[in-house]
Order: C-alpha cells, then structure tokens, then sequence
C-alpha cells in the first residue's frame, strides 16, 4: 500500500536510523533541530485512526522507545510530540527533543524564532547523534 506521489513512500524521509516490518524511524534534517525523528508507518495511510488497534499499539510503542531514548541520552529539557501530516498526508510521528537553548523554545518549532540560533550548541548536540542513532536501533530491536 504505498502512493507513488508520497515522499515517505518513495523515499526514508531522513537518514534511516532503524527499519521495522511496519515501522522505521529516521532522523530528519531539520535546520536548529539536530534531535528531529520521525516515526514513519511503512504502509501509505493518512491518519492514526485507517491502524488497527494492535497497529497503533506498535506505532505508539516505537514512539514512546524513542522518546525514553533520546531522554536518557540528551537530558532535553522537553519532548515534543506531533502528528500533523498537513503537508505530508502519510502518518508520521515527530519525536523532536527540544532545549532551552534552541532558537524557537518554548515555542513550537514551526513558531517564528525566540532567538538566535546557538550553532556551537547544535554542532555539539549534533555531534553526539550517530551514538544515539545506534542507541535508537538497538532499544528497537524487540519490533524488527
């Protein structure tokens, strides 16, 4: 069940950090966000309610995997959470570990800047992904 219009059909969506039978997660590049996931359901549906209870059980365990993660790893000073899907009508969760210091907090990020962005803090941040990616795959594996 995929579109062939839909990016997150045709494409990871974002560096793949761990691939699921009907689930991956990526990690998106996001300017001023290094710490932007996404929760990416395989199959093309819109919205969180086309799952079936066990499906939704999954996708919820998946996101909730990879908060506790990025918590024990970043220490963010939040978590946001986030299933739009206005500009890429195919189900998706964001998991976006936010900090104090970001440009946007404690705005959403898709809010106008509360400041200038901290490049010395997100290269720092960003420095430390890849262990985290492998964190990541790892706590995953009990879903592959």
């Amino acid at each position: 069940m995929n579109d062939s219009g839909c990016v997150l059909c045709t494409t990871p969506g974002g560096a793949l950090v761990w691939q699921g039978a009907r689930v991956r997660v990526i990690r998106a590049d996001e300017p001023g966000f290094p710490a932007f996931y996404r929760v990416v359901w395989t199959d093309h549906v819109a919205e969180f309610s086309d799952l079936s209870p066990a499906e939704r059980g999954l996708c919820m365990d998946v996101v909730a995997a990879v908060e506790r993660v990025l918590r024990a790893q970043l220490q963010p000073t939040k978590i946001n959470l986030a299933a739009l899907g206005n500009m890429v009508p195919h189900l998706h969760w964001h998991v976006v570990a936010r900090f104090d210091w970001d440009s946007h907090f404690p705005a959403p990020i898709w809010a106008a800047a509360q400041r200038e962005r901290t490049l010395e803090q997100e290269a720092a941040l960003a420095a430390r992904l890849p262990e985290v990616d492998a964190l990541l795959a790892a706590a995953l594996q009990p879903w592959s």
